[in-house]
């Protein structure tokens, strides 16, 4: 999907934040990251900033419909931050918004932080930047050892993959070997006419 926006009754306190999913992933992936956007107030959420962290690379956003985003770069035309700012009223309250974009994993093992700047419609806003165990926790990613060289190739290799499972199921296929079949059937046929007519 590229918006869920459901209600929801109830908020326990670990879904009123803002959060990165997956919280998993593998070195040097190709990765594509979720933020959950939850409203904790009564009032509308209207803006979300996230800040990417020095060792991933933002390389495509999803758009999200009602919503527009500016990047923001550094001297090496890196992305540093993506801000998603609403074009009408925003995250209601009972309400949250996803908003996703495809990273590239850092090639050491270790934790990524992914910071978060809430707006609301009045101008407060909330930023979820401290540790784990606290009120306004950063998202964390654990980056695992992976195959990078794979995890690049991924799409490619999977294509390959889906050619020769392709080509491998045409050759399984009994009704392809129909024309083969009935070719030799006919060569058959016409010898035997054949020595009829020379006996």
């Amino acid at each position: 999907m590229l918006s869920a926006v459901l209600f929801f009754v109830l908020i326990p306190g670990a879904f009123a934040h803002v959060t990165v999913q997956p919280g998993e992933s593998t070195t040097g992936a190709y990765e594509k990251y979720t933020v959950r956007v939850p409203v904790e107030k009564d009032i509308p959420t209207t803006e979300v900033e996230l800040k990417v962290p020095k060792n991933v690379e933002v390389i495509s956003i999803m758009p999200v419909p009602s919503w527009d985003y500016k990047l923001k770069k550094d001297d090496d035309d890196r992305i540093t931050s993506v801000t998603w700012k609403a074009k009408g009223s925003g995250i209601r309250a009972g309400e949250f918004t996803e908003f996703s974009f495809v990273g590239v994993n850092p090639e050491e093992e270790g934790e990524v932080a992914w910071k978060a700047q809430q707006t609301y419609e009045d101008g407060s806003v909330v930023k979820w930047v401290g540790e784990p165990d606290s009120n306004e926790p950063a998202s964390i990613t654990q980056i695992k050892p992976g195959d990078s060289s794979h995890s690049h190739s991924h799409d490619v290799a999977t294509q390959a993959v889906n050619k020769t499972e392709s080509k491998e199921g045409d050759s399984s296929n009994p009704f392809s070997l129909l024309p083969s079949v009935l070719a030799g059937i006919a060569i058959v046929l016409s010898l035997i006419a054949l020595l009829r007519k020379k006996a």
